[in-house]
């Protein structure tokens, strides 16, 4: 098992940027595959985005494609989210989120995700 701890999050004016970190437990964390995923008050939990095992590929939501990199440092099993261009709808709860099951960039469902970090609340003022 891996466990994941989100960090980062804060209040942010639009327009500005903001990083996530997830550290995670283990020895394995390159044999994840490793997304965040998002969610505001009444809403469903969403996909922002996920990387590969070796960070070679990505994927993003439409919403956050252009402004939000994800990347990960396996030497240090930590993945990011780097914000940039934020805006008030950015506004929500993030999570971290991993898998052992193999990337592809459709993998964008909550339920194909097996360990979750607790989150990090991420405030974007107007």
């Amino acid at each position: 098992q891996v466990q994941l701890v989100e960090s980062g999050g804060g209040l942010v004016q639009a327009g500005g940027s903001l990083r996530l970190s997830c550290a995670t437990s283990g020895r394995s964390f390159s044999t994840y595959t490793m997304a965040w995923f998002r969610q505001a008050p009444g809403k469903e939990r969403e996909f922002v985005s996920a990387i590969s095992r070796g960070g070679g590929s990505s994927s993003y939501a439409d919403s956050v494609n252009g402004r939000f990199t994800i990347s990960r440092d396996n030497a240090k099993n930590t993945v990011y989210l780097q914000m940039n261009s934020r805006k008030p709808k950015d506004t929500a709860v993030y999570y971290c989120a991993a898998t052992q099951g193999q990337y592809y960039s459709s993998r964008r469902s909550a339920l194909e995700y097996d360990y979750w970090g607790q989150g990090t609340q991420v405030t974007v003022s107007s």
